[in-house]
């Protein structure tokens, strides 16, 4: 098996009588985009500050990289770049300023021009911070952590007010940095963020984890269904889709079949229906979403996490 990249164990952390982070387990795979969602005052931000050593647990234990947050701090921060939900810089230092000044940490630091154009600052570099937009302070962030050259990147509220061009050339550009190797680990209150852009989401809720999987793992956990129509191109017995693994039901609707399954069901019955020489015209599929399934995983008539589930 694959060594974890991001290795974490009952982790628990208290702020006086209030419990944010109660026995959690959570596991990140090389290169992989890992998702934290949650409602708000869930945990996700302890959890991640507690993984990038920024907190200091109460106890369990976090291994990045081979390594302990608190005892490699130096080394961990050499080797993880951070985004803050919420940051402030000096209201008079220049973009390029604080890039130049933010890159002599590391031992290693990325091409910052190259940086400064992927995430639309390249027109801002003489700008006061003062000066920036809400969206371009984002970026400037965002920036902040990947101008080490980092081995993970923590990213809490990635796109938080970014238009939707914007956002859109964030993700890209986090997946070219994971094409780099760099593991990302993404808190979003956006479940599309999470949907377009996670291999795996972690559900956070009152600090124990809820639920983990890929986004389609996700929305069957909360019940999700996909519903599929069509108007077949000739006469067939419903037990030809009936006896398909990821088909639940079947009925007719005049004309049209309608059925419901799994997110796989569509590829299972267009081929099902091609080998019995049928046709499937004017199709039609819905798909449950990954907000709805957390919203079913988060609604407080949901059964209770397990303490320290497994992700």
């Amino acid at each position: 098996m694959v060594e974890p990249v991001i290795d974490v164990r009952g982790l628990h952390k208290t702020y006086g009588p209030v419990v944010a982070v109660d026995g959690l387990d959570l596991s990140v795979a090389p290169s992989e985009i890992f998702g934290v969602v949650g409602p708000n005052g869930a945990g996700k931000t302890t959890t991640v500050e507690c993984i990038a050593g920024l907190r200091v647990p109460d106890r369990g234990s976090i291994r990045v990289l081979g390594l302990d947050p608190q005892a490699d701090r130096n080394e961990v921060r050499q080797r993880v770049g951070v985004q803050l939900q919420e940051s402030a810089l000096p209201a008079k230092i220049r973009v390029r300023e604080v890039l130049e000044l933010f890159g002599s940490f590391y031992r290693h630091s990325v091409n910052v021009p190259e940086l400064v154009e992927s995430l639309g600052l390249g027109a801002h570099t003489d700008a006061y911070y003062r000066a920036l937009s809400g969206g371009l302070k984002q970026r400037l962030s965002i920036a902040l952590a990947l101008v080490g050259d980092p081995e993970v990147a923590v990213l809490d509220e990635l796109t938080t007010g970014l238009d939707p061009h914007a956002r859109q050339q964030t993700w890209a550009l986090i997946e070219s940095v994971r094409g780099r190797g760099v593991t990302v680990v993404v808190v979003t209150h956006s479940m599309e963020e999470a949907e377009q852009l996670c291999d795996r989401v972690a559900v956070i809720d009152h600090g124990r984890l809820v639920a983990c999987g890929t986004p389609a793992e996700l929305r069957e956990q909360g019940g999700g269904v996909t519903r599929m129509s069509f108007r077949p191109s000739g006469p067939f017995v419903d037990r030809l889709l009936t006896s398909l693994p990821d088909v639940t039901s079947v009925h007719r609707q005049g004309d049209r079949v309608v059925l419901t399954g799994t997110d796989e069901v569509a590829t299972d019955v267009i081929l099902a229906l091609n080998e019995a020489g049928i046709r499937a015209r004017q199709v039609s599929i819905e798909s449950s979403s990954l907000e709805q399934a957390f919203l079913t995983l988060t609604s407080e008539d949901s059964p209770p996490a397990s303490t320290g589930g497994a992700a």
